[in-house]
């Protein structure tokens, strides 16, 4: 863990007006992500409601950062250290602080409102754990009652290699899936569009640099592997996955889409919000010595607040507001944290590279107000929620529209954001 250095100044502002008292990018944020205005994609630095090209302005930063800053993805960029990603945060922060740099500056930004977003990378894998112990136990709990946790939950950070060719940026549709389900009372499966699609809640880890083949990643040094974070929704059709899933987990029911924030959350930006890991209930077992680090238990938390909401077509129509269906904090969650995720996941010398994707699995906190999927939140279906408008959902119709926000709050510190996370069902094709 590095030390809060001037960047994370509560009393710094910025010339851009908009950034000041901004609720997810004031300059103590500083995201980068790619985003299009015209022809050419490019590399850039949310700061208020603007954007602030950084190809454009290159001859004010680093020479040695120009050619990974001037790519059309974050991947080269993501390559280089640390101490890279901290010193352009902190060079990018003085640019943005001192008035003395408006007037080359301020021709480089463009409203977030006239661009389009693009991943943030170009991703080579993609992971999903599945370190929510609430998620965990609520859903092992409908379907194991007496032993809701599997054995080796508690010991290993489970997870599965999800589709990377299929996650795509906030706003894209959420075409509905097909494939093959079979109720309980049915002889045989039949093939037809998802009946119980859901959502996951879930913060998303962007590896920066990588680990060569074979050499795994210490549990000390995996935090300086995390890039950034964005938040996460991985879709699933809960019918094709109840099918499916024995004996290899999950496939049709998860591949069709996952959803991604368009700006990566850096590990510095994120500093100041750092908690102490969730002491583990008396009798749980001690992680194995590869995955336990003191600086981890004291830091490895992030103290972010999660909200799910749901609109739909009735609900617009009408011109109700969005309706909360989850609200919770992603340290109250996690049972693995962050590094330990990153260890493990490099343990048998599994390499991973810049611009890798690796998903928490779903957040969802003890009490209900903080359950992360309809599959908790519904039981299973069996208690239907109702919304503003009178509708009932179990799981999600066409036209529903979900959206994902996160940010963070903490004494002393300027409150930031992750932006937002979200995707519109649309009908099975």
């Amino acid at each position: 863990m590095t030390t809060l250095d001037e960047t994370h100044d509560p009393l710094r502002t910025s010339w851009v007006d908009s950034a000041n008292g901004h609720p997810d990018f004031p300059i103590q944020n500083l995201p980068l992500g790619v985003f299009q205005r015209g022809d050419d994609a490019a590399i850039g630095c949310a700061i208020g409601d603007q954007i602030l090209d950084l190809a454009a302005i290159a001859p004010l930063l680093d020479p040695a950062w120009q050619r990974a800053l001037s790519q059309p993805t974050l991947n080269s960029w993501l390559a280089r250290t640390p101490a890279d990603e901290r010193a352009l945060r902190r060079r990018l922060s003085g640019l943005l602080s001192d008035p003395a740099h408006r007037a080359s500056l301020e021709p480089h930004l463009v409203a977030q409102s006239a661009v389009t977003m693009h991943l943030p990378v170009q991703i080579g894998d993609f992971t999903d754990f599945y370190v929510g112990i609430h998620h965990a136990t609520n859903v092992g709990r409908q379907f194991r009652p007496d032993q809701p946790l599997m054995p080796n939950y508690k010991y290993v950070p489970i997870g599965y290699h999800g589709r990377a060719s299929s996650v795509r940026v906030s706003g894209h549709p959420v075409i509905r899936p097909s494939g093959q389900r079979k109720p309980p009372e049915a002889t045989e499966p039949t093939y037809s569009p998802s009946r119980r699609l859901d959502y996951e809640l879930e913060l998303g880890l962007w590896i920066g640099r990588g680990n060569a083949l074979g050499s795994p990643v210490p549990i000390a040094e995996a935090g300086g592997h995390i890039a950034g974070y964005c938040l996460l929704n991985d879709w699933s059709a809960r019918d094709l996955q109840a099918w499916e899933y024995q004996p290899l987990g999950p496939f049709l029911a998860k591949n069709f889409l996952t959803s991604v924030s368009p700006w990566i959350i850096s590990a510095d930006a994120l500093l100041p919000f750092r908690k102490p890991m969730p002491p583990r209930p008396a009798g749980d077992p001690a992680p194995l010595p590869y995955l336990d680090d003191p600086a981890d238990r004291e830091q490895g938390a992030l103290g972010i607040s999660l909200i799910v909401t749901i609109s739909t077509e009735a609900m617009r129509t009408a011109g109700l507001p969005l309706h909360i269906l989850s609200n919770g904090e992603a340290s109250a969650a996690m049972y693995w944290s962050a590094a330990q995720i990153v260890a493990h996941h490099s343990s048998n010398g599994c390499n991973l590279s810049p611009g890798d994707l690796i998903g928490t699995g779903t957040l969802s906190t003890a009490d209900a107000t903080g359950q992360g999927s309809l599959l908790e939140i519904s039981q299973g279906g069996k208690a239907p929620i109702t919304l503003p408008s009178g509708e009932q959902r179990s799981f999600l119709e066409d036209g529903d529209e979900l959206t994902l926000t996160g940010w963070c709050e903490a004494s002393g510190a300027v409150r930031i954001g992750f932006g937002s996370c979200s995707g519109r069902v649309v009908p099975s094709r």
